[in-house]
């Protein structure tokens, strides 16, 4: 007997999550992970009406989007001032974690300006214990005026829910955002041209400071904004218009919010001695993301290593001679490279057993390895030097 042709189903997955009018004519502010890739949005709100709503702009750099229903005088909540947030004050949650609709969740402030958490490309985030599940993700935190000072967006879990530790995204942050993703639907980032690392007591030392903080120009970009205004690699930037820089992701995120074209004074410590020096920021390219994800990939990034050429000035520094290897510029946290003891300032001299005295033979003596999941190092600190194998992850 034949046996029927099965029908053919198609699957499709429903997901919830938070938001918050910011408009009456229907503007609303989410994550860019709640809404994307949505080929319907509906939006119910408190009073149960329903709208379909369209995307007016995402930025998923930020986890930012703005979607808008059709209405008037619609009920809107009041933005608050991030920046006046302090650790230890009261705030609010509310969402629909789990699709539990209008759920309210009290804590306080533990922490603000965490980055480097792997969630965004910009991030500085207000920690709260406030009870965040999915499902919140998009919805405001309130501080005690009943104003949005954040916007809900992640949790730190090893289960998947709730553990004391929840993320939002200030709102200071959002309101540049939102105002450009209304405007034109797109966002638009400031751009020096430089590669920057943290600054620690060491490294303060050996280029003439005498504490750490600010930012370490391990590299200019030719033909950039950065190297017209006359920065130089070995540079530290410590304030920006006269407001203290405190590490690497405080001044990627000010430089990312200051509009193209924008002067600033960059004040710099150079050779032990502070100078300033105006630049004007320019647009970040539109390829960003793939231009690092390229620079990584040929510079060992995928291990947590970010090398860069020694220069004379660079050399004496750290006691060593130019071209006698490529500098370790930094190591990112709990990478291969940090596990095996790697650090900022050292010196790879080989690869493979391969002398190595620039990032372009580096680069070769890789490409000649064939694969990157192994690599032997030889690595000079100080008058010493030692073999490390690097495993990839």
């Amino acid at each position: 007997p034949r046996v029927p042709d099965r029908e053919k189903r198609n699957f499709r997955q429903q997901a919830a999550g938070s938001g918050f009018i910011i408009a009456s004519d229907g503007h609303i502010l989410t994550n860019n992970h709640v809404v994307e890739g949505a080929e319907k949005i509906t939006v119910r709100l408190a009073d149960q009406r329903e709208f379909t709503a369209k995307v007016v702009g995402t930025d998923p750099q930020s986890d930012v989007a703005i979607i808008k229903i059709d209405g008037s005088d619609l009920p809107v909540l009041p933005l608050g001032n991030s920046d006046a947030l302090e650790v230890g004050e009261w705030v609010i949650a509310i969402g629909s974690p789990f699709e539990l609709n209008q759920t309210v969740t009290v804590g306080v402030v533990g922490a603000k300006g965490r980055n480097r958490m792997g969630i965004n490309d910009y991030e500085n985030f207000i920690q709260t214990d406030a009870a965040i599940n999915p499902g919140n993700s998009g919805g405001p935190l309130l501080n005690i005026h009943g104003e949005a000072v954040g916007m809900n967006t992640a949790i730190f879990s090893r289960s998947g829910g709730y553990m004391g530790i929840g993320f939002a995204i200030p709102i200071n942050m959002t309101k540049s955002i939102e105002q450009q993703l209304r405007t034109s639907g797109k966002v638009t980032r400031g751009w020096l041209g430089i590669v920057i690392q943290d600054v620690d007591e060491s490294l303060a030392k050996s280029f003439g400071g005498k504490a750490n903080g600010g930012a370490l120009i391990s590299e200019v970009t030719d033909d950039s904004p950065a190297k017209k205004s006359g920065l130089l690699q070995g540079d530290i930037i410590i304030a920006i218009n006269a407001a203290p820089v405190t590490d690497v992701a405080d001044l990627r995120n000010r430089i990312a919010m200051t509009p193209p074209n924008t002067a600033l004074t960059l004040q710099v410590r150079r050779d032990g001695k502070e100078r300033d020096l105006t630049v004007t920021v320019g647009e970040q390219p539109a390829d960003m993301a793939s231009i690092a994800k390229k620079m990584n990939s040929t510079t060992l990034g995928t291990m947590g290593l970010t090398l860069q050429d020694l220069t004379d000035e660079i050399a004496g520094q750290f006691g060593y001679r130019k071209d006698q290897g490529v500098l370790i510029a930094d190591v990112e946290a709990d990478s291969p490279a940090a596990q095996v003891g790697l650090q900022a300032g050292q010196l790879i001299e080989e690869v493979n057993r391969v002398r190595v005295r620039s990032l372009k033979e580096l680069q070769q003596a890789m490409q000649q390895a064939g694969s990157a999941k192994q690599v032997l190092l030889r690595v000079r600190a100080g008058e010493h030097s030692q073999y490390v194998v690097l495993r990839g992850e």
